[in-house]
């Protein structure tokens, strides 16, 4: 399950910083979607372990 977790956050941070290298090109601020808790989905699979 671990090695999974870790895959899927490596994901997670890819599409993030594609998305904020977008929103930069484009000049529009980048604000992440976050999940009813607040959290990110790379904040998510973070915290997830425990």
């Amino acid at each position: 399950m671990q090695n999974i977790r870790i895959k899927h956050r490596w994901e997670a941070i890819d599409i993030e910083n594609e998305q904020i290298k977008q929103a930069k090109y484009s000049g529009q601020e980048f604000n992440p979607q976050a999940f009813g808790n607040g959290d990110t989905r790379k904040q998510l699979l973070a915290r997830s372990r425990y």
